[in-house]
């Protein structure tokens, strides 16, 4: 007596079905592996149908774990509401905005950045709409290794800043709003926004490649790199971590409940 492959596999899983009232999950796997043409000819007939489940499923995955990383992203940040993060904030430092401030921002980024520059633009809406309550600290994490010119624009603010901390804004201003600029002049572009900035160029060549300068921004990359950040930009506001370029909104939520805080 003749079986054909398709009744040998009737066969099995309707023994399955007589022994254990259905087959195994270990017997349709080993089906399946010895029978592939079963799962070829099942896509082959119904192509758009599968198509469609498997979009479904790839759509509902992603929903999956974008919904966790948002609930990992709010638990991190209640944390830090109860545990602030602790940045150090040297009395030397350039900071913009008024020193009695009750939000200071600790930003860590890159002048090359594009995901800074968009950062920068946020930067404008909450100082706008938090007048004289926001002061920002400049730190340095400079992506060298894909950013050419990152490290060069990080050395010249902090050499700006020594002579004049407000002219260092000027600068950091001038730098993100022409980055293009940046990128087709570089070196030479950085320079000219210094001198911009009013700074005297002698002693800012010289103060430039100092030692004070260099560590320093080894010491922000350090403590970038102690609270866990892995690109730019990167905040903390008034202990509270933001991780990436996000909307005016976020920065608005965690001000907010920062200042409701104070009262």
């Amino acid at each position: 007596m003749k079986h054909t492959k398709k009744s040998l596999i009737i066969c099995t899983l309707a023994a399955g079905f007589l022994a254990a009232c259905a087959p195994t999950k270990s017997q349709i796997q080993n089906l399946l592996d010895n029978n592939p043409d079963i799962i070829v000819s099942v896509i082959q007939k119904h192509p758009d149908k599968i198509m469609d489940a498997l979009q479904k499923a790839a759509m509902a995955s992603q929903q999956k774990e974008q919904e966790k990383a948002q609930k990992e992203e709010q638990a991190r940040m209640d944390d830090e509401f109860k545990n602030p993060l602790q940045p150090t904030l040297p009395s030397d430092r350039a900071y913009f905005g008024p020193a009695d401030a009750p939000i200071t921002i600790v930003e860590y980024t890159d002048f090359q950045c594009p995901f800074c520059a968009r950062a920068y633009e946020t930067l404008q809406q909450v100082e706008k709409a938090y007048p004289g309550k926001i002061r920002l600290l400049y730190k340095s994490f400079p992506l060298t290794n894909i950013h050419e010119y990152a490290l060069d624009a990080a050395k010249r603010f902090e050499a700006v800043a020594m002579q004049n901390k407000a002219a260092a804004y000027k600068y950091y201003d001038d730098v993100f709003q022409h980055r293009d600029d940046l990128l087709k002049g570089g070196t030479k572009f950085l320079d000219l926004a210094a001198k911009k900035a009013g700074v005297n160029m002698t002693k800012f060549k010289k103060d430039l490649n100092s030692k004070t300068v260099s560590d320093r921004i080894k010491e922000d990359t350090a403590e970038a790199e102690k609270f866990g950040f892995t690109g730019t930009p990167g905040f903390i506001i008034s202990g509270v971590s933001v991780r990436g370029a996000y909307p005016f909104d976020t920065f608005k939520q965690i001000i907010d409940k920062k200042l409701a805080a104070a009262k």
